[in-house]
């Protein structure tokens, strides 16, 4: 059966195990698995972290990536969903999309007899959670299970992917989101489920005694409109150095990139010793190298 990633549970506790050991292997261990074979890399939104370490993935499983932007293709304006899929998983072992709507990777993955990826789509970002549990399982020098991880902000794909992660792992998570910014009823009992989890209002009862302390950008692509909205609306909210004194003595601070300085973070957090960002973004390529060896059969 084909095995896609659009989401962190689509693994199990255990998968999400074997995906980070293989990410902390050398390249030249997992092998060749793309070898003479193609990877069509679709992108409706630009990005750097995951362009970059997303080809340089395949290339390092010997595969040729294709990078290919939204007006290329018109995913369900000059052709349907389906019709793309059908037709590259022609030319490539794997297809990978970063998207707006996450509908699309679910309609890709119905139809497609190769691996399909998610790059990012408004409900999830994989990838990016995995290399986050990577980064801080580096930083640990052990597994992330029994840890607090706190995470600042709007409770958007990133928060929702760091959840589902960390809770698998064995993580407490603890989230501090504005009111109107939270999850909703299904959402909590979906990750309480998995896990333990909450919500609060306020960033210092989440950050107080974490381990780990995230947080993303405010405005996400596509929701320039409503900025100024947002920016009154997480006042209050920025990870400084007197929320992270509320951590733990060795905490650290994590974030997915673009940074806004001055916004989500304050310069002396994200640019101070008790950051790890760039290795958190080094970290993207080892987890999407370890997350396609994996769905192509590839196991520690």
């Amino acid at each position: 059966m084909t095995r896609h990633l659009l989401e962190v549970v689509d693994l199990t506790a255990a998968e999400v195990r074997a995906v980070l050991e293989l990410a902390a292997r050398p390249p030249e261990v997992l092998g060749r698995p793309l070898e003479g074979q193609g990877a069509a890399l679709l992108f409706e939104k630009p990005s750097a972290r995951t362009r970059h370490s997303t080809e340089m993935a395949v290339v390092q499983l010997g595969g040729h990536p294709i990078y290919t932007r939204d007006e290329e293709v018109g995913l369900d304006s000059r052709e349907s969903v389906e019709d793309v899929t059908r037709v590259l998983q022609g030319y490539h072992r794997v297809l990978a999309a970063r998207v707006y709507e996450h509908e699309k990777l679910t309609r890709m993955a119905k139809v497609a007899d190769v691996p399909v990826v998610n790059l990012l789509s408004d409900r999830a970002h994989p990838l990016q959670a995995l290399a986050d549990a990577l980064t801080m399982e580096q930083v640990l020098g052990g597994p992330l299970s029994g840890r607090l991880v706190a995470y600042v902000g709007d409770y958007n794909n990133v928060a929702r992917s760091l959840a589902e992660v960390c809770l698998l792992l064995g993580a407490t998570v603890r989230f501090a989101c504005p009111h109107g910014y939270q999850w909703d009823d299904a959402e909590r009992e979906r990750l309480q489920a998995l896990g333990d989890v909450t919500m609060t209002g306020r960033p210092a009862e989440a950050v107080a005694g974490a381990d780990f302390v995230h947080t993303d950008t405010w405005v996400s692509m596509g929701q320039e409109a409503d900025a100024q909205i947002r920016k009154q609306a997480f006042e209050g909210f920025t990870v400084d150095d007197a929320l992270m004194d509320l951590a733990a003595p060795d905490a650290r601070f994590l974030h997915c990139l673009p940074a806004y300085r001055g916004l989500e973070v304050a310069a002396e957090v994200i640019d101070g010793p008790r950051s790890v960002v760039f290795q958190q973004g080094h970290n993207r390529l080892h987890a999407a190298r370890a997350a396609i060896a994996f769905l192509l059969g590839i196991r520690p």
